[in-house]
């Protein structure tokens, strides 16, 4: 059971379903918010650590926009520039109430991936008003700056956060999995899947993975997993966070 306590009142709602929240700890509270709103019991594994850079603010002189593939970027840009009246385009919709919180009077979201990002700009803006400029990680996933600089734009990145991996799986985890109190994993990136496969060989539990079902944002995501013999990999309908809830509600 999950236990709620508001004003005034307490409640409680069954669990379904218990999974693994990988996600850094910076995006992963409105995930286990709306996980824990269908019964499903989220257990937080951050596999990155976000890691902001110390950096001059981004030079703005001839930018049009701003593309935003995450909503660390979002938080990396306002730590390090006032401006908050410039346009964003934010890969989903997350990244786009994030950059919303911190202020940005200007912002759409090409609910989707970096390709839905490069299709929606394409559409709203043109090469001859000005750059754009991409906050962005250390590692990035997809090729919008190829697209964008194909279609004629002024791509520019300015990488102003990384991220670490996590060295091992905390013993919580690892006895949860062993003794089958699990029912499946959330991954949102290539990466955080690639490193997940590497730790759970590490902890030698890749034989309970059988029992778990991979809920995958995108095809890339659940390509980066496919070396492990799971009970099932699932794959949202569309990459973006509302879609892979209903996915794990449909399996709850």
């Amino acid at each position: 059971m999950i236990c709620w306590i508001g004003p005034g009142r307490t409640f409680w709602k069954a669990i379904n379903m218990r999974v693994l929240v990988t996600r850094p700890l910076e995006d992963a509270s409105e995930l286990v918010t709306a996980l824990a709103d269908i019964g499903v019991d989220a257990l937080g594994e951050p596999l990155l650590k976000i890691k902001l850079l110390d950096a001059p603010g981004p030079e703005l002189d001839g930018v049009q926009a701003l593309l935003v593939t995450s909503a660390n970027g979002a938080r990396a840009f306002a730590r390090l520039s006032p401006a908050r009246d410039i346009d964003v385009y934010t890969v989903g919709d997350a990244s786009a109430r994030a950059a919303r919180d911190l202020g940005f009077s200007s912002v759409e979201s090409a609910s989707g991936n970096v390709d839905s990002l490069a299709a929606l700009v394409r559409e709203r803006l043109t090469p001859e008003n000005g750059a754009l400029l991409h906050i962005a990680g250390s590692c990035i996933a997809g090729d919008i700056g190829g697209q964008l600089t194909a279609d004629g734009f002024d791509y520019r990145r300015c990488v102003l956060y990384g991220a670490e991996k996590a060295s091992e799986l905390t013993m919580d985890t690892r006895q949860i999995i062993q003794s089958g109190g699990l029912d499946g994993v959330v991954l949102y990136s290539p990466r955080t899947a690639s490193s997940l496969v590497s730790l759970l060989h590490a902890a030698e539990l890749v034989a309970p993975c059988e029992r778990l079902k991979a809920f995958c944002l995108s095809p890339a995501v659940a390509d980066s997993i496919s070396g492990i013999n799971w009970q099932a990999i699932v794959v949202a309908a569309s990459p973006d966070q509302v879609a892979l809830i209903e996915t794990i509600r449909a399996h709850a």
